[in-house]
C-alpha cells in the first residue's frame, strides 16, 4: 500500500551573493502569513546585520562554497518533512547542489547562479562583475559595488530612487573567491564546489524562474542550466520578461512569490517520470 508523501510545511529561502536573507524580508512575511514555518539562513559569518558586515567585510571574504553548503545542510537536517527549498541568484546553485544531495522536496532558484558545466556567459553578465576580476587579487578580498555598478546588475529595471534605496537596505561585499571560483570551475579538472549530478533521478524537481532583463544571471544562463539536467525528474523553466535580477524586491513580486509556491507544492514529492 503507498501512503501519501506529507505536505511541506516549511519553506527555506537561500539568500545570494552582495546581500544577505534581509533580501527576503517580504518573502519571509507574506509565506507565513499563509501559514509555512519559514527560515532563511545567512552564509556562515553572516548572521549579523547588512551595516556590520560593510563595516568589517571579513566574514564575507572568508566564507567558502563548502562552509555555506554544510550550514544549510545543518539547518536542514533537524526538519521533520522535505521542505521546499528556493534559492536567489548564488542561492540558486545551492539550491541545486542541495536537491542532488537529497534535500528538499521541491526546488526553486530565482535567476540561480550556474552550477558546474554551465559556459554561457552573456556580455551583461562580464559586465556586471568586471569589479571582481578586473584585479586577480579580488580572489582574496570582499569586493562591493558601487551603486552604479548595483543599479546596472541588481535593479537597472528599477527607479534611480528605489534602486538607492535598495542598495543601502540590502548590498554588502561579495566574497571574491567564490565568484572568481566560479569563473575558473569549468577550467579546472575534476569536479569543484558547486557541481551537480544532471543524470540523479532521485532529485526533487526544480523549478527555474528567470528575469528577462536580468544582467547578472541572464535567461540564457538559466535556460542552459536547465537544460544540462538529462534525468527524468521534472525540470522546468519560467520567464518574466520586464524582471531584473532583484526579482524578490521589485513591485509585483507577489506574483512570483505565489506562483513558485503553487509550483513547490504540486510537484513536491514527485518521482521522476518514466523515459521518453
Amino acid at each position: 500500500m503507498s501512503h501519501a508523501i506529507p505536505a511541506p510545511d516549511t519553506i527555506v529561502l537561500i539568500h545570494g551573493l552582495w546581500v544577505t536573507p534581509r533580501s527576503w524580508e517580504h518573502w519571509i512575511t507574506h509565506y507565513r502569513k499563509k501559514g509555512y514555518t519559514v527560515l532563511a539562513p545567512a552564509y556562515p559569518g553572516f548572521e549579523v546585520e547588512v551595516e556590520a558586515l560593510n563595516d568589517d567585510p571579513k566574514p564575507v571574504a572568508d566564507v567558502t562554497i563548502s562552509a555555506i553548503i554544510e550550514h544549510l545542510e545543518s539547518v536542514l537536517r533537524p526538519l521533520q518533512r522535505p521542505p521546499i527549498i528556493m534559492g536567489h541568484s548564488a542561492g540558486g546553485a545551492f539550491t541545486q547542489v542541495l536537491l542532488d544531495r537529497g534535500w528538499g522536496a521541491a526546488g526553486v532558484v530565482l535567476n540561480s547562479a550556474p552550477t558546474e558545466g554551465v559556459a554561457v556567459v552573456p556580455l551583461s553578465q562580464i559586465k556586471s562583475t568586471f569589479p571582481v576580476f578586473k584585479n586577480p587579487a579580488n580572489r582574496h578580498r570582499a569586493i562591493a559595488f558601487t551603486h552604479e555598478q548595483w543599479h546596472y546588475a541588481f535593479t537597472n529595471t528599477f527607479s534611480d530612487e528605489e534602486s538607492q534605496a535598495l542598495y543601502r537596505r540590502y548590498a554588502i561585499p561579495a566574497p571574491g573567491r567564490i565568484v572568481w571560483g566560479s569563473l575558473l570551475a569549468n577550467l579546472q579538472p575534476g569536479h569543484q564546489e558547486a557541481w551537480v549530478d544532471y543524470h540523479n533521478d532521485a532529485r526533487a524537481p526544480l523549478l527555474f524562474i528567470a528575469g528577462g532583463q536580468d544582467r547578472l544571471m541572464p535567461p540564457a544562463v538559466q535556460r542552459s542550466n536547465a537544460k544540462h539536467y538529462k534525468s527524468n525528474t521534472i525540470t522546468e523553466i519560467k520567464e518574466y520578461e520586464d524582471r531584473a535580477h532583484l526579482l524578490p524586491a521589485q513591485p509585483g513580486w507577489e506574483e512570483i512569490a505565489d506562483y513558485a509556491l503553487n509550483w513547490a507544492v504540486d510537484n513536491a514529492g514527485r518521482a521522476a517520470q518514466p523515459a521518453r
